[in-house]
């Protein structure tokens, strides 16, 4: 008995560590507030007005989820303005755009730090983006919005 009861305590630890655990998501919309609060009732501390800015979902509380962003910005959003989407920004200055994922390969273009890049898939170190009307490869350690 004493064996059964150790292990429920270890299932509802794990449990309660594991959903805790940190992923990121993007913003749904042009225009998203960020709240100080899980509620409406909580006033605005930021407007983004960017689609698909990657945030990191660090907690919950009902239909909200506490976020940060690449600037280290925290509140909270309403679960809606959230997508599952992949995107990423660059937290380089000059990232180079590669044409395969090798730094052998043809570079394509050089991006700035803080430009915003739509995952398509990542393998391994690499992952392959686009950014405007240009598609290549970049390191995966370029970019913030991804574990």
């Amino acid at each position: 008995m004493q064996k059964l009861s150790f292990l429920f305590i270890i299932f509802f630890l794990f449990n309660d560590l594991h959903a805790k655990e940190e992923y990121f998501l993007t913003l749904r919309n042009e225009k998203v507030n960020l709240r100080q609060g899980p509620s409406f009732d909580y006033p605005v501390k930021i407007f983004y007005k960017k689609k698909f800015l990657p945030v990191l979902i660090q907690d919950s509380s009902d239909n909200f989820r506490k976020i940060r962003d690449h600037e280290n910005n925290t509140g909270w959003i309403h679960i809606s303005q959230l997508s599952k989407k992949k995107a990423a920004i660059t937290i380089d200055d000059n990232v180079l755009v590669f044409n395969k994922p090798s730094i052998y390969s043809s570079p394509k273009v050089i991006l700035k730090k803080g430009r915003l890049c739509k995952i398509k898939k990542c393998k391994n170190d690499w992952c392959s983006i686009t950014v405007d009307k240009f598609k290549g490869w970049v390191k995966k350690e370029s970019l913030w919005g991804l574990l």
